[in-house]
């Protein structure tokens, strides 16, 4: 079946621009054009990717990232964030809220049509391989689950991305920027500043005390690497 992708977008008329192209794309379309409709079509069929404008009337979308995000039925679900450029501190908000990534207005439709499906690939599940285990931590790619002393943990696909390929690489250290190369790809429209986001991200959902991390640790002026073992 088709991928299904949610726009959440009150101008009509990108709205019918998105619509056009995505479903000439082959992607199947639903769009709403506030917050509480967004998790009402939600509720009624969860879609595999949404685009969510960030200045809506009632609930923003910076509202509406986070309720999805704490729903662990959408947690996994990639948002693609739309803003304007002078929201710049709107964007770095949204993915720390748990946005995968953002396209500015006016956007090229071939670029977010490349971001969409790029998304759409990451969420996929990783080729079967045999599940890690690091102290209290357990990665099953095959399953594309997390777990801390028994107790599942939701990560997107991209934080899910990150965790596993510094997990698979236990010891080494990693420069943002080589990140972003290795977990983004070719795809990225992130800063390597941004890495820190998604580094905080994951450390609030696996470490007992994000702040003095077990696992995922700083590297001062270097960058981050996966414990080898618990200290």
């Amino acid at each position: 079946m088709a991928k299904k992708i949610l726009i959440v977008e009150d101008e009509r008329d990108v709205v019918k621009l998105l619509r056009y192209n995505l479903e000439k794309e082959g992607f199947r379309v639903s769009s709403v054009t506030d917050g509480s409709l967004a998790l009402s079509e939600m509720r009624r069929e969860a879609a595999d990717l949404v685009i969510l404008d960030l200045m809506l009337p009632g609930m923003d979308g910076l509202e509406i990232c986070r309720q999805l995000r704490r729903n662990e039925r959408y947690a996994g679900i990639p948002i693609l964030m739309l803003t304007a450029r002078s929201e710049e501190a709107d964007r770095v908000v949204g993915l720390e809220l748990g946005a995968d990534d953002y396209v500015t207005k006016p956007f090229s439709m071939r670029e977010l049509i490349a971001r969409v499906r790029a998304l759409l690939r990451r969420q996929d599940p990783t080729p079967q391989r045999s599940a890690l285990l690091h102290g209290d931590i357990q990665i099953d790619p095959a399953a594309h689950a997390v777990s801390v002393s028994g107790k599942h943990v939701e990560l997107s696909a991209l934080e899910f991305r990150l965790l596993h390929y510094l997990a698979t690489h236990p010891g080494m250290v990693f420069s943002r920027d080589h990140l972003l190369d290795r977990v983004w790809g070719n795809d990225r429209s992130v800063t390597p500043r941004s890495v820190d986001v998604y580094i905080r991200r994951v450390r609030e959902k696996i470490e007992a005390q994000p702040q003095t991390p077990v696992y995922v640790q700083t590297v001062h002026g270097v960058g981050y690497r996966f414990a080898v073992e618990r200290e």
